[in-house]
């Protein structure tokens, strides 16, 4: 496998290879050029998959691009990073806030490995209709249910269920919201 193939299967895999140096590379100057005041028509095409209504405000920054799927009438606001080693799917009506940081990557927890340079990554969800508060951090393999409100400076170190309202570090629910006052799509 190459580590690329590595990286995509979500197994240890050596960041500094080449092609994957070569792909965040590219991925950089995208995010450079948008930031730098170019078009989000043009910027869409960094993305694996983009719906209609996308709003993303400056500065973004992901390393790959292409294992982020966004639904439709996702809104992204001010300095937004996503590490996207693996899948980052986001769902339809998501608002995500301010300096939100959406993680992937991972590093083993053995000295070993770590020390080596390889790692790993593990998917992020965030479901349909959810609100992503401003400063929040998503951390690897997370999933975060429809509707659910996560808290201003939250740290979501694991699985939220839907339509709660989660806060903290760690995030932890303290609310659960009235699922007949929500729609899903």
């Amino acid at each position: 496998m190459t580590e690329k193939q590595k990286m995509l299967a979500g197994e240890l895999y050596d960041a500094s290879d080449s092609e994957l140096a070569t792909e965040r590379e590219r991925t950089m100057k995208m995010c450079d050029d948008f930031n730098g005041g170019g078009t989000l028509d043009g910027f869409k095409a960094v993305f694996k998959r983009v719906g209609k209504g996308l709003v993303i405000n400056p500065t973004f920054k992901c390393d790959y691009g292409y294992n982020i799927c966004l639904g439709y009438n996702v809104y992204i606001n001010y300095d937004c990073i996503m590490l996207d080693v693996c899948d980052i799917i986001i769902g339809h009506n998501v608002k995500i806030g301010p300096r939100v940081s959406v993680f992937t990557a991972t590093h083993p927890l053995d000295i070993k490995k770590r020390i080596s340079g390889l790692e790993f990554g593990k998917a992020v969800l965030i479901g349909n209709n959810a609100w992503i508060g401003g400063g929040a951090i998503i951390c690897p393999g997370v999933t975060i249910g429809d509707g659910t409100v996560i808290g201003a400076g939250s740290v979501v170190t694991r699985d939220i269920p839907k339509h709660v309202v989660a806060v903290g570090n760690p995030c932890r629910v303290i609310k659960y919201l009235d699922e007949s006052e929500h729609y899903e799509i």
